[in-house]
């Protein structure tokens, strides 16, 4: 067991360090839809923060909207390009702007991957919870549509 430990630090560690190697140092990104929020994004290396404006249905037909601030990690790079696709783990701050969580302090949870489709184009499929004191836990899908540079 304690050699198994020791050999999953050891590849977790190697597996950064080669990831950091392929990431672009520094990236830009415009979010026009939902993921992480319709907002700025920056990445440096496997690193990013975003804050925006963030809107999701809980149930049909119902919107509800978020400020929302926080940060990424980013992993398990795919592909050859200077930008690779990767998968994302993220925490947040969000504060309700609008019923049920109207001036409410919340955190939230995401993990997915973003494809990187053409140039800085990349689309974005992820999953949040939504934690609010009052309130139950909320899952839902998180699709994303941004445009990045990278410098």
């Amino acid at each position: 067991m304690k050699t198994l430990a020791i050999l999953s630090v050891f590849i977790l560690f190697s597996t950064a360090s080669l990831a950091q190697q392929r990431y672009p140092q520094h990236e830009l990104s415009i979010n026009g839809f939902r993921n992480p929020s319709i907002g700025l994004e920056y990445r440096y290396r496997q690193v990013s923060v975003h804050a925006g404006y963030y809107l999701t249905n809980f149930e049909s037909g119902v919107t509800t909207e978020f400020i929302r601030s926080g940060f990424s990690i980013w992993f398990l790079p795919v592909g050859k390009k200077e930008n690779p696709s990767s998968f994302y783990a993220s925490a947040s701050y969000a504060r309700g702007l609008t019923r049920d969580y109207q001036n409410k302090n919340a955190a939230m949870g995401e993990v997915g991957f973003r494809w990187m489709v053409w140039q800085g184009l990349n689309l974005r499929l992820g999953m949040v919870a939504l934690v609010t004191k009052g309130e139950s836990v909320k899952i839902n899908p998180t699709p994303g549509i941004s445009y990045s540079f990278t410098f």
